[in-house]
């Protein structure tokens, strides 16, 4: 009986020198939420979609999924670089904290992203398409 078992393992196991193929794409995708709150820990998310870029744009990212990528390629994988700092929206001075957050791999690299802004019109006035859903 050990012998058949040991006969079973050794067809099932892998030939020497056998690997798991290989993707041509380091992963790029990310889970991307806007919520109401100072942090992420205790925000009320408002709205998540998922963006994958490689090797394809697809997720439950609207229609702005190629441009959100194209985004994210510019910027090397880095959300802060993706936000339009040079916005002439004029906002209220109300404080109702939105935060905005990544989460994910970029080319195989973890990316963890938050950022905070007084309130939601301050936000949209930085958001490109990467935040645009």
């Amino acid at each position: 009986m050990a012998g058949a078992i040991a006969g079973v393992v050794a067809l099932t196991a892998n030939p020497a020198g056998a690997s798991e193929p290989r993707s041509l794409y380091a992963p790029s995708a990310m889970v991307l939420t806007v919520g109401q709150g100072e942090n992420a820990a205790t925000a009320t998310v408002e709205r998540a979609v998922t963006l994958t870029c490689k090797p394809t744009a697809d997720g439950t990212h609207p229609d702005a999924a190629k441009a959100a990528c194209a985004d994210l390629e510019r910027a090397h994988g880095q959300p802060a670089l993706t936000l339009n700092d040079e916005s002439d929206h004029i906002c209220p001075q109300i404080y109702a904290p939105v935060i905005l957050t990544a989460d994910g791999v970029w080319e195989g690299r973890r990316v963890s992203f938050e950022q905070t802004f007084a309130n939601s019109c301050l936000a949209q006035a930085q958001v490109t398409n990467l935040f645009a859903f």
